[in-house]
């Protein structure tokens, strides 16, 4: 069974069960996943036979890049990744950190050597962390990891055989959303409103996802529900979203939160899980 191959903070993994009891019943023909992430729900989903036509976008360029890498031809994505991978678990603690920062700074060329770029730094970062700068770079801190497991043979060669004939894209959600009508299946996970003042992370790629994003996105779901596409949307438990649904009851439902770089700070949190489509209506 295919699992996400990268590391991802939110990733969804956990709510994987809630939302295929949500899709259970319905003849969803195609799946359309917007904020692609990590893949978590992706995976979860197909694992669980919801085998369907994909599309699959994000707003990162570099991800999607690394998934097409991955779908089209794990064995060069593997063969890229392997030596460093031998030569990070081979190190000692401050080689690992210079190897580690090498590869940060490095451009390789080619796609398979810039996916395992990507995995590699995904797998030894400071908690996993994806995060960038303005100029769209790459800028989270060596991380602390004992044995990380960077190079998943078996699992990569899973996620190929998993995101076969699936789209890949990388565009703005309302693009990807504006696409869906009967028949389909949407799960949108956005980086979400923050809960507190301190508590704004939604570096995923060069431009922060702010609130004129959310009121963009819950109009781009209002459109969904309008041409008979089915949906699930996940977002942090704040009155301000659950007023910009309103008239969406939202499930809540309990996530942990491993991005704190104090464990004591990493207690599970509320987050609101929407489902909505032509279902409602009968």
């Amino acid at each position: 069974m295919a699992t996400p191959f990268l590391k991802w903070a939110g990733g969804k993994s956990r709510l994987v069960p809630t939302v295929a009891e949500g899709v259970a019943g319905l003849p969803v023909e195609r799946y359309i996943e917007p904020f692609l992430g990590g893949g978590a729900m992706f995976f979860g989903l197909r694992a669980r036979g919801l085998r369907v036509p994909a599309i699959l976008a994000d707003a990162n360029a570099e991800l999607i890049a690394t998934f097409a890498a991955v779908r089209d031809d794990p064995e060069a994505v593997i063969s890229a990744l392997r030596p460093l991978a031998e030569a990070y678990l081979a190190a000692g603690r401050e080689e690992r950190r210079e190897l580690y920062y090498r590869v940060r700074a490095s451009e390789p060329e080619g796609r398979a050597a810039r996916a395992a770029r990507v995995i590699f730094l995904n797998r030894t970062c400071y908690n996993g962390l994806y995060r960038v700068n303005r100029q769209g770079r790459f800028n989270v801190p060596h991380g602390r990891y004992v044995r990380p497991l960077i190079c998943d043979e078996a699992n990569l060669r899973a996620c190929a055989e998993e995101l076969a004939g699936a789209e890949l894209r990388c565009a703005d959600f309302a693009e990807v959303c504006a696409e869906a009508g009967p028949g389909d299946f949407v799960y949108l996970d956005p980086p979400y409103h923050p809960l507190s003042a301190t508590a704004r992370f939604t570096a995923y790629t060069d431009r922060a996802f702010g609130w004129d994003d959310q009121v963009r996105l819950a109009a781009a779901v209002r459109g969904l529900a309008a041409r008979g596409a089915w949906f699930a949307l996940s977002n942090s438990a704040h009155p301000a979203i659950g007023s910009l649904y309103e008239g969406l009851r939202p499930l809540t439902v309990q996530m942990s939160r491993a991005i704190n770089s104090r464990g004591d700070r990493r207690a599970p949190v509320e987050e609101y899980l929407f489902f909505g489509g032509r279902r409602d209506e009968g």
